[in-house]
């Protein structure tokens, strides 16, 4: 192997590869990255063996070649370099580095010791805007729970459907979901397809597309998924996250979505967001906060109470339609569905305090966020 590429450009692949090459003590091997050089292309690949990343750039090739070496050792590295062009030259085991005055060499392993990321059928699949995919998963991702005995529920659920991509998650506590409505049908895929995407997985699509402008093809097999985009005006992909998909039949939820409403109140985000962080100052080891809706005063008072710092009382107004109510949340929980919200103005349906609330924006019916109360007694 030998090449030259710029710094700023391996800098940015082992910064997306490197997030998943942990310090893996039963397998030492997936803590390396596996570089090949082939034709005009550097490839980085690694993988915890649940989930893997390829990483691909054009480069100035001299000789082709693989090795794989210690991901975190050289990331650390390559972010000391100056911003100058890099030659890496292998050397039987051996990663020769130089750049500018830099002239570094670091030891490998043989390239044929790394797992193979398996490849998938790429005859059933989608394209939708990175940004849009990724701004909707992130919405719903934190309401994943791990449970061994439900590991079902410990991913993100995906239903594609020619005009629509329903996205759900929930840890039996809390429920988001979201949909994404196509502008323009899903020609590509001849059934609908759901699937459970792991949470860590879900993640990694949000931190390497997330903030990526362009295209986002996703390829469907059995038992796997691949998110890919392609490296600029050419049909080469530039990055690729593989992954497992979670076995298993994901919970009807729409089951425990209430239709219908004793109390609704509608108001502005930004006031029920303060209201929950001062009271949560004051919440007791159960993180409970309690809400008291008075439909004739417009009003919503909130309590907490912590025994060791003291009590917390407040208040703000809205619109109230429907019942009084007094209803009790863990403030985390319904915090993070109000964040989760981009409008200004949101809408809170209540039943009474053993039934889930549902938020919702005013203004937007392709999301909805669902808390179990905090029963009383």
């Amino acid at each position: 192997m030998k090449i030259i590429i710029l710094k700023e450009n391996l800098k940015k692949g082992i910064n997306i590869v490197e997030r998943i090459s942990g310090k893996s003590l039963s397998l030492p091997v997936l803590n390396n990255v596996l570089i090949s050089v082939e034709k005009n292309f550097l490839n980085l690949t690694t993988t915890d063996l649940e989930v893997g990343i390829n990483w691909w750039a054009l480069v100035k090739t001299e000789k082709e070649g693989k090795i794989a070496v210690p991901a975190r050792t050289l990331s650390s590295f390559i972010n000391f370099l100056p911003d100058k062009p890099i030659k890496l030259e292998l050397n039987d085991l051996i990663l020769k580095v130089e750049c500018e005055n830099y002239n570094t060499s670091i030891k490998g392993i043989d390239p044929n010791e790394f797992p193979l990321i398996p490849k998938i059928d790429r005859y059933e699949n989608i394209t939708i805007k990175s940004q849009i995919l990724c701004q909707g998963l992130g919405q719903v991702v934190d309401a994943a729970g791990y449970f061994s005995a439900k590991p079902e529920i410990s991913g993100v659920y995906f239903l594609f459907q020619k005009d629509l991509i329903t996205m759900a998650a929930t840890d039996s506590f809390r429920l988001g979901e979201k949909k994404i409505y196509l502008k323009v049908p899903l020609e590509k895929i001849s059934k609908e397809y759901s699937l459970i995407l792991p949470q860590k997985a879900a993640k990694e699509v949000i931190n390497i597309f997330g903030e990526e402008e362009g295209d986002l093809t996703i390829y469907f097999s059995t038992n796997q998924i691949v998110f890919e985009q392609l490296l600029p005006e050419t049909p080469h992909p530039q990055v690729q996250l593989v992954s497992r998909l979670i076995d298993g039949e994901y919970p009807n939820y729409q089951e425990i979505i209430p239709k219908k409403y004793e109390t609704r109140i509608t108001l502005q985000r930004a006031d029920f967001v303060n209201q929950i962080k001062v009271a949560s100052l004051f919440s007791g080891k159960i993180n409970e906060i309690k809400l008291k809706i008075d439909p004739k005063k417009n009003r919503v008072e909130v309590f907490s109470q912590n025994p060791d710092l003291g009590e917390h009382q407040g208040f703000f107004t809205g619109k109230i339609e429907g019942k009084p109510c007094e209803i009790s949340f863990n403030h985390r929980f319904l915090l993070e569905g109000l964040l989760n919200i981009k409008d200004s103005r949101v809408v809170f349906d209540l039943i009474n305090s053993e039934k889930p609330g549902v938020l919702r924006p005013e203004s937007d019916d392709s999301y909805l966020y669902l808390v179990m109360p905090i029963k009383s007694g």
